[in-house]
């Protein structure tokens, strides 16, 4: 509490006490039970909250300097203009996790909070959209759950007028009618039909076939847009298996499931690992939405670390031939390639240059070799990685009247490339990460060289309050638990953001164990 009012203001005033074990939180304004060690707590908040409310009203002022005592009525009205006027900042205690003190939150929204009514809503171009529950209808789609009774649920949160069971809407955001069924009020696990929905009200529409989250529904004829939801990049990743074989399907299914109930988590199959990929904003959202699958789909899963998509390339210019020759009675093999292999100049994308001259290589067979090529570009020659910034030049070969065919000459290019990229100085190349990572001002200093420690490096800092965002650079290899070691070095207050930056070299001796592992990985896949 003390670090949140040195950060945001004596403002900030408690409206709830903890007890030591957080088993149970006492109202500062309406407790009668407080326990003895907490009441000099208490009395002092409730003090604080009543000065507050007091200043919000000439005659509460009056009063409170004359010694008399505020009913419970004038101080919840006091704390409600209070808080709408932003002279008191209510501060709660809560701990998601153990379900500890959201109830209090929810509570003291409804009670204190200014409604929209009173701070008004705006559409997306900046105007106020009357609110009034006899005003047009208008709602925004922010949730969406899969039911396995129901089907697709989209929960609207009603922002203004009417919206009743059986009638058409107008999908705004798609330009689409949508017709509305039954409209189900959900309270936890219980579901009620109701015939209307009003302005302030949330409900949720089944099999909308138009619509998703943040689109916004409106009465029919009217086009007013709300502000679209903007969601986060995920910062967290993990591979995910299915355990037992042939749930592969219900593992994918479900998980495409999940990505429609949360947009904050995607899915998604790495075409260079083969990794299927689940990612989210944190370990918790991702270990409660894995354990949602598991009951859903009935489908054991297994996470693993995501391979790094590292790639190759060549920092000297390396020249081959492979001849392709093949004699086993009948038809033979034959096709011979010259080529060269050289950096390629950023910017440029021609990689594949011919300039074989004289027919040493039957122009029928040149798409055949740029397709060996091709081939050959997937798999590396240090460590079978994908190939970039290469440009290849074929500038000869030969060929032979009857054996010659584009299996052979596809062939002959592949083993050319190798052998002429392990003659041109070859590297292994990672991507690298920008991290934006905001912490208060006492942890830079851990933060600054944990970076380091990530063969990473400091790129800026600046200032935002009594924070600081400090923008890095850093391997993605060193970066897949970094989601809770910032949250284990700033104690849950530090966040970030993550977006792929570029790829660059990496250093020899990490190299050389990448080089090995992929070694020993073909080898145990060959045995």
């Amino acid at each position: 509490l003390s670090e949140v009012q040195e950060s945001f203001g004596a403002k900030c005033v408690p409206v709830v006490v903890p007890n030591s074990d957080l088993t149970q939180a006492y109202s500062v304004l309406a407790s009668d039970d407080v326990p003895d060690d907490l009441q000099d707590r208490v009395e002092e908040a409730k003090q604080t909250i009543i000065e507050y409310a007091a200043e919000t009203d000439d005659t509460l002022i009056e009063k409170y300097l004359g010694g008399e005592e505020l009913a419970q009525e004038e101080l919840a009205d006091g704390l409600h203009l209070a808080v709408n006027n932003g002279t008191l900042v209510p501060v709660f205690s809560v701990a998601a996790k153990q379900e500890f003190g959201t109830t209090n939150v929810l509570e003291a929204i409804y009670r204190y909070f200014p409604s929209p009514e009173v701070h008004g809503t705006k559409d997306q171009d900046g105007n106020l959209v009357p609110v009034g529950v006899n005003d047009p209808f208008i709602g925004l789609i922010w949730k969406s759950v899969y039911d396995p009774y129901a089907g697709q649920l989209s929960f609207v949160r009603v922002y203004g007028g009417t919206v009743e069971a059986d009638t058409e809407v107008f999908n705004a955001t798609k330009g689409e009618k949508e017709k509305i069924g039954h409209l189900i009020r959900i309270n936890g696990d219980k579901q009620e039909e109701v015939s209307e929905a009003h302005a302030g009200d949330i409900v949720a529409i089944s099999k909308l076939k138009h619509s998703q989250i943040s689109d916004t529904l409106t009465a029919v004829g009217s086009s007013t847009l709300l502000p679209p939801i903007v969601f986060p990049n995920p910062v967290v990743s993990h591979a995910v298996h299915s355990m037992k074989k042939g749930d592969e399907d219900k593992l994918i299914t479900g998980l495409q499931r999940l990505a429609e109930d949360d947009p904050t988590i995607r899915v998604e199959r790495n075409g260079e690992t083969g990794d299927l990929l689940l990612q989210g904003m944190g370990d918790i959202q991702l270990d409660i939405a894995l354990d949602r699958l598991k009951k859903r789909a009935n489908v054991e899963i297994g996470l693993d670390v995501p391979k790094v998509p590292y790639r190759e390339t060549i920092t000297g210019a390396g020249d081959a031939s492979y001849k392709h020759k093949k004699q086993s009675g009948g038809r033979g093999q034959y096709g011979e390639v010259y080529l060269r292999v050289e950096p390629m100049p950023n910017g440029e994308e021609e990689w594949f240059v011919n300039k074989v001259v004289g027919g040493s290589i039957p122009s029928n067979f040149i798409p055949a070799v740029q397709k060996g090529l091709v081939e050959g570009k997937e798999k590396g020659a240090i460590a079978g990685y994908p190939v970039q910034n290469v440009r290849i030049t074929v500038y000869d070969g030969s060929y032979h009247e009857v054996d010659s065919s584009e299996v052979a000459f596809k062939i002959a290019a592949a083993r050319a490339m190798r052998d002429a990229m392990l003659q041109a100085k070859p590297v292994l190349l990672e991507p690298i990460m920008e991290l934006k990572v905001t912490v208060p001002d006492q942890f830079m200093g851990d933060v600054n060289g944990d970076v380091s420690h990530k063969r990473g490096r400091v790129l800026g800092m600046e200032a935002d309050g009594t924070m600081q965002i400090i923008t890095t650079e850093a391997p993605m290899a060193e970066l897949s638990r970094y989601s809770s070691e910032l949250r284990s070095m700033t104690g849950g207050r530090g966040t970030f953001e993550m977006k792929f930056c570029r790829y660059d070299i990496v250093p020899a001796n990490i190299s050389q164990k990448i080089v090995q592992q992929a070694e020993a990985g073909r080898a145990e896949a060959e045995a």
